[in-house]
């Protein structure tokens, strides 16, 4: 069986029409009983006396794709989900903005939870995406997750 890949990319923030409609979309999925949601959104943060007005997400597509679906592999295996849907911003995203989504369906609220959670610690740790703060001021720093 050859399957492809899950692109998680998308170009800029995440929209809250794509978040509606992926929650919408489940529906008509009689077998799930809970849903568990992660949105990661842009803080307007201070550092060093200068404000954050976005961040400037960029990644080695090819690699966070291949680890991704080694995660969402790991995941499935781990807990007994229904649906597990990723997306991660590529360029520009606001403070105020939404910048991940992560969304885990399960028959049961604790497998659903759990997941989520997991799947978002991998993200951070695991994927090479780098994010570039961008300052009010113009002025730029590579961002420390945290």
């Amino acid at each position: 069986m050859n399957k492809q890949k899950k692109n998680i990319f998308v170009d800029g923030a995440i929209s809250p029409s794509r978040i509606a409609d992926s929650i919408a979309a489940h529906a008509s999925k009689k077998n799930i009983g809970a849903h568990s949601l992660f949105l990661g959104q842009i803080r307007a943060d201070q550092v060093n006396g200068k404000t954050v007005a976005a961040i400037d997400y960029s990644s080695y597509e090819a690699l966070a794709i291949d680890k991704m679906d080694e995660i969402r592999n790991e995941i499935f295996e781990k807990h007994e989900l229904t649906c597990m849907h990723v997306y991660h911003s590529l360029g520009t995203v606001r403070s105020g903005e939404i910048c991940l989504f992560v969304f885990t369906s399960s028959g049961h609220r604790k497998a659903a939870t759990a997941a989520c959670e997991e799947i978002v610690e991998r993200i951070k740790k695991e994927l090479p995406i780098w994010g570039k703060e961008l300052f009010e001021d113009e002025t730029h720093q590579w961002k420390i997750n945290n």
